[in-house]
């Protein structure tokens, strides 16, 4: 279900390929079983049935919504433990469309075109991008991007800008004050972002 991702893979761009398949079933379940065909939105224009500026039907995204993983330095997450992580609360899945490790590898979650379970209140029309990370040695808000995760979110925040160019960038804290996630100021940071 998790793939490694690089910006050319399909997930990003050529009508009539395949994402990864809906989140059903544990990571176990044999790919021929989960496996279905979802368009990505066009990169090239309006096609028939697109939205607005090339957005897939039924899925206008208006928000880039960046996330920690709130873990410790040192403390290695992957993908399939924030997988986990969601389903114990009740998610069918990761709830994330991308995770980011600290070697900067880009993992995708969600597909593109599946609503995320990531911002109460706001995954109806978001994207969720998480990296892994965001606490201090204490267990405190701390932003710990690695030089990697910080080109690989803007690599993937601009591809993403070319899918959704209406989409703004903000952190998790911008939508819930209550949260400290992603520690870091991604408003100031990527609001200049070509």
């Amino acid at each position: 279900m998790f793939e490694k991702l690089t910006l050319n893979d399909p997930v990003f761009n050529v009508p009539g390929t395949h994402l990864n398949p809906p989140c059903k079933g544990g990571l176990g379940n044999s790919i021929d079983n989960e496996v279905r065909s979802i368009q990505a939105p066009s990169l090239t224009g309006r096609g028939k049935g697109e939205g607005p500026k090339g957005e897939s039907p039924g899925r206008s995204v208006r928000l880039l919504i960046i996330h920690c993983s709130a873990t410790l330095p040192g403390q290695r997450v992957s993908v399939q433990d924030i997988d986990r992580w969601h389903r114990q609360r009740g998610f069918d899945c990761i709830g994330y469309h991308f995770y980011i490790t600290v070697d900067g590898t880009i993992w995708t979650g969600r597909p593109l075109s599946q609503i995320g379970a990531h911002c109460k209140g706001y995954n109806a029309h978001s994207i969720g991008i998480c990296y892994e990370g965001g606490l201090d040695e204490e267990g405190r808000p701390c932003d710990t991007r690695t030089l990697l995760q910080k080109a690989a979110l803007v690599a993937i925040i601009n591809k993403l800008r070319e899918i959704y160019p209406a989409a703004d960038v903000v952190g998790h804290c911008d939508l819930d004050l209550s949260k400290a996630c992603p520690c870091f100021s991604a408003v100031e940071e990527y609001s200049s972002e070509e």
